[in-house]
This record gives C-alpha cells, structure tokens and sequence, in this order.
C-alpha cells in the first residue's frame, strides 16, 4: 500500500528532465508564528505560484543555528498557494526518533521534496545555547528517507515488530562544496558525496562560492564518477553585509573571497549600493551555470523581492548564449586553494586531468602507526593476539571482572584518543581519531560543509577539523579512499558506557 500523492511533483519531474533548466529559490523563515518576516515570504510565495518561473521554494530550517519558524508548517501554506516546497531537514536538533516522527509528518502532508544536510551547528535560544543532538549524520539521515521511501521494516524488538510500513514518496537532495582550500577538506567532502548518493540522495545542491572554476570541477568530478544525479549550481546573492559576515568565515560553508569583498566595497559606494550589479553578476553566473551543464540553480540571497528574481532570470537568459565570455570575471579563488583538476589555459577552467595528489605525501605520524599495528594484532582476525583476545573478552563477559576491565579500557582508551565510552567504537575507520569527543558534530561519516582553512567550523583556530586530520593521516599509508567506501551507522545507545572491546567479540560493536 503507497501513499497516493493528490498533485504531481513539479519539483521532482523538472530536475529530471533533461529539457528543463530547474530553478528553486531559497526562503529563510524568522522566529516567530506570526510576523512579517512570515508575511513577506508567503507574499513572495504567491507570486512565484502565479508566475510560474520557479519549479520549488525552498525552505530552511533554525539557518544560522537560530530558532526559527518550522519548514514544515511554512511549507504547508506555501503549498497550499500552487508551489512545491523543498523542506530543509537537519540533524541539529532531533534525535533519530522525533526526525522519524517529523517525516512521517510530512509524508502525511504529501510533502516530498527534501534537502538533507547536517545543518548550522545550534546558537542562540530561549536562555543560552543550546545543546547539540546530531543523533544522526547526513548520510545515515538519507539512508533512513530512502528506506521510508521503499516502504519503512519496523525493528523486530519494537511494537509492532517485523511490520513493513507503507511507502512515502520522498526525493530527497543532499549539498557538496567544492569551494574549500585545502586538499583534505576538498577531497572529504567528495568522499563524503559518494556516501550520500550510495545512501540515496537524488540530487545535489552545491554550497554558496563564485569561483567558476570550481564549480567547473564539482560537475566534472560527478560525471567522472558516475555518480548520475542532477546537480544544482548555488546563486547567492549577498549584500556588502552579508557578504562581509561570509568573508569573515562566520556564515559556515560559504566562501567570500578577498578580492570579491574588494569589489563589494568599491561597489557600496553607488548610488544604489551596488545592488544592481550584485544582480548582474548573479545572472551571469546563472548563465555559466547553465552553460557548463548544471541541472539547474538554487537562488538564495537577503532582501530580495520577486523581482529581483526575475530580473536575474531574465538577463541570465540574455547572457546564457555568451557564456563562456563571463568565465574569467567568475576568478575569486581562495589565495593558494587547491583544485582537483589542471587548469585549462584557453577557457579559465579545468581539464579532464586531475592534478597529481601524491607529489605531496603527508609524514606518517608515530603515534598513529603504533595504534594501527596494536589494532591489527588484536582485532584483525590474522593478528597474533586475536584469538586470546576474544577468548578473554567472552569469558569476562556478564561477569563481576567486566566492569573493572570496562574501566581499565576507558583509561587507556581516554588517554589516547580523549574516550566517551560509548561502548561502539569507530576508531579504525576514522584514523584512530574519536568523532565522540573530537568532533564537534559526532559526525561518523564524513565532515560537514562548515570547515575553513582545515579549521573546525565550533572551534575555528583552536581544533582543526578530524576529517583533514584522518585524511592526511590515511593518505601517509596511501589509503585515502577508505573515508568514502564504507556507511557507517549510527551509535548504539544500548552500548553506552560498556566495554567496546568485550562488545566487538561478543558480536554486538562494530
């Protein structure tokens, strides 16, 4: 038994026709139910219903980290004007129970159209900051959307155990920067896209950044490796404010270069703040974007109307055909950035040869070539040490010795890599560094977009970010790839504060 949809999904059959060049247009809710950040927005909603130009409005959630009104309920109204909304759904601030429960609503609402990310990490609310939940990373969140989208198996310990659920038509998108400086943050967040796809995203949204170059290379790299989703190119149009919070690098993932807030300042000084060009230049990129063979445009931006829209949709459409001659006023990369491509001379963009990763070879570290050595000893099954190990391990399991051995792990374990004891342990997979204590975020599969010059996007200039650290750390050994083969899945919180050792040969840890 499916749900049974009373509308078409606009959004879903104009990113997946070929003939169409799909645009969507980023709306960002206010705190409050009733306001008139509220009221602009549904205003801008109807007339992007009644013209016609726009396939999907998209919606996002707490941005910024901020309490704000829910996607879901805006969508709801925005629905109900004749246009589809693209609900932002993140893993902030729900554990995998109530982002379980918010799908199901949506479903019920036959909104379909989903942008996963992992979202801002949470800031100001009611009383302080808030707490962080990010129960569930990106990848594990879009794998939970693709299993309720072939029909949700109910786990057989729950109520109801062993029922299959009826199907909900979700088509759910993920987002990938390629506007990052270094080769390891660069390269994490294309492992991490192999993840999301594998998972089920169905399309992609890039983050905000104005490099042509780059965005040259992000839809190279999806085609070179069959990865065979749509892709959206981001259109964001800033004012000098926002433009400077960016550059300052307070506006997670997005990326205002030097030079382009130099340009922004010059133009500040017009008489219309320099408001008109912003929105030329945003149409030239939308006839870049189009012209390099993007699916279509997400168009974000702060105080904009509809015609401001329309203004860039329209003289996109007369710079669409000259292109290519835009390319070079699209050169705003981040001082000594690394591209996975060689430049191509003649166009400003890339070739099909990507540079040599391996003339640079990170130094293997002492500490993390001791901890792989003891690590295949005893856990691998070949290691000389495995078999005692385990034999160990299940005769103190259950027993009254579990609980000082538990100890006894965690002080080992706390010394090395800071330990949680969450008793799941993922330790061999992300280079013998702990997302439980080390990231921000818990993230287990990868890094999120917010990241900068290496730096964790919470703790920028004091913690560098693990996923460059593991990166680099793999790359010594030549095993880079390993960060984008294998999902892994979400912590066990049945296993907390017990021995990860005695789990694991008990069958019940990684």
């Amino acid at each position: 038994m499916n749900y049974n949809p009373t509308q078409k999904n606009r959004f879903k059959e104009s990113i997946l026709n070929k003939n169409v060049f799909a645009i969507t247009c980023e709306l960002v809710p206010g705190r409050g139910s009733r306001s008139k950040v509220q009221d602009n927005l549904l205003a801008f909603a109807e007339k992007a219903a009644v013209r016609g130009q726009i396939q999907a409005l998209s919606i996002t959630e707490n941005a910024g980290g901020h309490p704000a009104l829910s996607p879901g309920i805006l969508g709801k109204e925005i629905l109900r004007l004749g246009i589809d909304p693209l609900l932002h759904l993140t893993c902030k601030d729900r554990n995998r129970n109530q982002l379980e429960s918010c799908l199901f609503a949506h479903g019920r609402e036959e909104m379909y159209n989903l942008l996963v990310m992992g979202g801002d990490y949470p800031r100001y609310g009611f009383k302080g900051i808030a707490k962080p939940v990010f129960d569930l990373d990106t990848v594990q969140l879009i794998k939970m959307v693709e299993e309720m989208t072939k029909g949700f198996e109910v786990e057989k310990d729950a109520p109801g155990g062993g029922a299959r659920l009826p199907s909900i038509p979700f088509f759910k998108g993920c987002v990938v920067s390629p506007f990052k400086k270094l080769e390891a943050e660069l390269m994490t967040q294309y492992f991490k896209l192999h993840k999301k796809i594998a998972a089920g995203a169905d399309f992609v949204i890039t983050q905000v950044g104005f490099d042509a170059r780059k965005c040259d290379e992000v839809l190279r790299y999806i085609r070179q490796n069959n990865l065979n989703v749509p892709i959206l190119g981001n259109v964001y149009i800033p004012s000098k404010t926002v433009a400077a919070v960016m550059h300052q690098g307070l506006v997670p993932g997005c990326v205002v270069s030097d030079k382009l807030m130099s340009m922004y300042k010059e133009e500040s000084r017009l008489p219309d703040g320099g408001k008109k060009n912003q929105l030329n230049r945003a149409a030239k990129l939308l006839a870049i974007l189009r012209g390099l063979g993007f699916d279509g445009i997400h168009i974000g931006g702060s105080q904009l109307t509809y015609e401001d829209i329309e203004f860039v949709l329209e003289k996109g459409e007369k710079f669409y055909p000259d292109w290519q001659q835009w390319v070079r006023e699209f050169s705003f990369p981040l001082e000594g950035g690394f591209y996975y491509y060689e430049l191509d001379h003649k166009t400003g963009l890339n070739t099909d040869v990507p540079v040599n990763r391996h003339q640079s070879i990170p130094r293997r570290s002492t500490g993390y070539h001791f901890n792989r050595l003891v690590h295949k000893t005893v856990f691998d099954e070949k290691g000389w040490l495995y078999r005692s190990t385990m034999t160990i391990c299940r005769k103190i399991s259950g027993t009254s010795l579990e609980r000082l051995f538990t100890q006894l792990e965690y002080l080992i374990k706390f010394i090395g890599f800071e330990c949680r004891m969450c008793g799941d342990c993922t330790l061999s997979e992300t280079a013998f560094l702990c997302p439980q204590s080390q990231c921000a975020k818990y993230l287990l599969n990868g890094p999120c977009g917010g990241s900068r010059d290496g730096w964790c996007e919470v703790y920028p200039g004091v913690k560098r970010c693990i996923y460059v650290q593991a990166y680099e750390r793999l790359k010594s050994f030549g095993e880079e790839k390993s960060l984008k083969e294998n999902i892994i899945p979400p912590r066990n919180w049945s296993l907390n504060r017990k021995s990860s050792w005695i789990n694991y040969f008990m069958g019940k840890g990684r």
